[in-house]
């Protein structure tokens, strides 16, 4: 009888203990899934941030350049056109759980950079803007943010695949689907259509 009272005992205890152990895992991998993601969004923070001081440098350069070449209308309401695309888009750090919202920011602020690639090649036909000292000034500007922009995309990838090789692991994947979107795969920056050909741009 005491045994028999014992051995239900045990395997009482074994139960409990084996789902403390579940449990202490459980929060361990949520835990750690929600550091990485906390990550995740600070980066994309930084990229909201260096694509923000390049729409800001749009309206400044396209009035420097509008002086010398009056006549590039079309360039001008492409790049134009292309910035209001830029500061109508909404998006928060959700953004980061949702491919399709994803996708659309990355399409818009790549239509920005190719309308600006444009801009700068049409710019080589003006010899006398490229001399002034506030074009140049600008123009150092949005090279400089250009580089920004790359290197904070290549470390919100980064991010983006620390998140997704901890989530896709055995056993943590069997838990993240537990708790909705919130730990859903992250989205990875692409290379644009065409990136593979250098662009005639001269800076």
């Amino acid at each position: 009888m005491k045994k028999k009272r014992l051995g239900i005992f045990l395997g009482i205890a074994v139960f409990f203990f084996a789902l403390v152990v579940f449990g202490l895992w459980i929060m361990g991998a949520y835990n750690t899934l929600n550091r990485l993601e906390q990550g995740v969004r600070s980066q994309w923070a930084q990229v909201e941030n260096v694509y923000q001081r390049r729409a800001d440098l749009v309206p400044n350069l396209v009035e420097t350049v509008k002086g010398a070449a009056a006549f590039e209308r079309e360039t001008f309401a492409a790049v134009t056109e292309a910035r209001a695309k830029v500061g109508q888009i909404q998006v928060g750090a959700d953004v980061v759980n949702n491919p399709e919202a994803f996708a659309r920011f990355e399409q818009i602020q790549g239509e920005l950079g190719s309308t600006l690639a444009r801009l700068l090649v049409a710019v080589e036909r003006y010899p006398e803007l490229k001399a002034t000292e506030n074009f140049r000034d600008l123009q150092v500007q949005l090279e400089g943010t250009e580089n920004r922009i790359a290197q904070e995309r290549r470390v919100f990838n980064e991010s983006a695949q620390a998140f997704n090789t901890r989530r896709m692991s055995f056993p943590t994947v069997t838990i993240a689907g537990m708790f909705g979107p919130r730990f859903s795969e992250k989205p990875y920056f692409q290379a644009q259509g065409g990136a593979d050909t250098a662009p005639p741009v001269k800076f």
